[in-house]
C-alpha cells in the first residue's frame, strides 16, 4: 500500500468537506434501471428504502485519483465515484463501528447481484446465534439478506479482504457507523454504483 497516496487522499477529502467545497452540480439523480428480479425483491424491501431522502448527486470533488475510482470517506459516511473534470457521484453510506473501521487501497475483485451471505468466523464468535450457519450454509440472495441487492468484494494483492461495499436490509442505519467493517448503501444506490464499475475498479477507503 502506498501510504503517501492514502494520506494525500485523506487530506484532500477532509479539507474539501471541512471547507464546504463539495457543491452539488446535480441533485436527486434518477433511480437506476431495475431487472425483473430487482423489481420483485425491491417490492418486499423495507419501507425506509423508499422514504429516506435521496442523497445520490453529482458534486464537485477534487482528488488526485483517476476517474473511475471509488473513494469511501468513513468519517463523514459518503462514497464518491470519481468522474472526469473534478466531479463525482456522491452516495450516503453506513460504515464500520469505530473499532472495526478499515482504511487503505484495494480493488473490486468480484461483483455479485443479490449475493448470498455467510457470517465470517469473527461474526460467529461475537454473536453465537450465527453459529447455526455452519449447519445450513449461506443465506440465499433476497430482499432481507444483509448484503442487499448488490455486493462489490474488495481485494488487496488478489486476496479477499472480507470487506464489501454492498446494499442493506437496514436502510434506516445509512449515515451511521454501525457495520462490522463493510460499507453499506441503500439498495438503489448499490444498484446504481454496481452499474458504473467493473472488476478491477480501484477503491480508496479513508477516515
Amino acid at each position: 500500500m502506498k501510504t503517501n497516496v492514502v494520506i494525500v487522499g485523506l487530506v484532500l477529502g477532509v479539507a474539501a468537506l471541512a471547507s464546504g467545497c463539495t457543491p452539488v452540480i446535480q441533485s436527486g439523480l434518477p433511480d437506476p434501471q431495475l431487472s425483473a428480479r430487482d423489481k420483485q425483491m425491491m417490492a418486499l424491501a423495507e419501507p425506509d428504502e423508499w422514504t429516506i431522502p435521496t442523497h445520490r448527486s453529482i458534486v464537485q470533488y477534487q482528488t488526485p485519483e483517476k476517474p473511475g475510482t471509488i473513494i469511501v470517506d468513513t468519517t463523514n459516511n459518503y462514497l464518491y465515484y470519481i468522474l472526469p473534470h473534478g466531479q463525482a457521484v456522491q452516495y450516503r453510506i453506513a460504515s464500520g463501528a469505530e473499532y472495526m473501521g478499515w482504511t487503505g487501497r484495494a480493488e473490486v475483485g468480484a461483483m455479485k447481484e443479490w449475493p448470498t451471505w455467510m457470517p465470517t468466523a469473527s461474526i460467529m464468535e461475537r454473536w453465537p446465534q450465527f453459529q447455526v450457519y455452519k449447519q445450513h450454509g449461506p443465506l440465499e440472495g433476497r430482499w432481507d439478506n444483509p448484503l442487499g441487492a448488490r455486493a462489490l468484494y474488495l481485494f488487496v494483492d488478489n486476496k479477499d479482504t472480507l470487506i464489501r461495499i454492498h446494499g442493506t436490509n437496514e436502510p434506516s442505519e445509512i449515515g451511521g457507523h454501525v457495520s462490522s467493517g463493510c460499507i453499506r448503501m441503500r439498495d438503489l444506490d448499490a444498484i446504481d454504483l454496481y452499474g458504473r464499475v467493473h472488476v478491477g475498479t480501484p477503491v480508496v477507503v479513508i477516515s
